[in-house]
């Protein structure tokens, strides 16, 4: 299986925010934004795996800034990093409206996703390899992001996470 470059498996999607998107306040629904998260890094993972692939975790997602009623929201999702069955996909979301030519980063995360075969079992998933210097960075520190969720789940512990260590560690 050949690696590929994450320029190639990557997508952007824009989407309006309409007034049934809102809560209350017109502000874009936190769950919404998650949904069109997930659809957009769903994408990426299924282009860089040519599989069918389903959502294994979200990261921490906060919400910075509100996103309002008549906004173009555009999601920029990237493959980081491929393990054996998984991948791990970016989302950024920003928020721009267009008439006071205002556009601002509102949030970002990282997924997980598990490609699966025809039987829906977890299939190998081609490697990432990394050009540029922000991809590379991004390729390192999504072991660390692994390791985490990993001990976050209660599948490793702690002392075994060696990637976590060096954080601590290095001088």
């Amino acid at each position: 299986m050949q690696a590929k470059k994450p320029a190639d498996s990557y997508t952007v999607m824009t989407q309006m925010v309409l007034p049934n998107d809102t809560n209350g306040l017109y502000n874009l629904r936190g769950g919404k934004s998650l949904h069109w998260m997930d659809l957009a890094t769903a994408i990426v993972a299924q282009k860089h795996s040519e599989r069918v692939s389903v959502t294994a975790s979200v990261d921490n997602v906060s919400f910075r800034h509100p996103i309002k009623v008549g906004d173009v929201v555009t999601i920029k999702a990237k493959i980081t990093r491929a393990f054996s069955t998984s991948m791990e996909v970016k989302a950024e979301v920003w928020a721009e409206n267009i008439p006071n030519r205002r556009k601002v980063k509102s949030n970002e995360a990282y997924f997980t996703f598990v490609a699966l075969n025809d039987l829906g079992e977890p299939e190998r998933v081609p490697e990432v390899e990394p050009e540029t210097e922000e991809e590379k960075d991004d390729f390192a520190r999504a072991l660390r992001r692994r390791e985490l969720r990993l001990i976050l789940a209660g599948k490793k512990q702690p002392g075994d996470s060696h990637e976590l260590k060096k954080l601590f560690t290095e001088k």
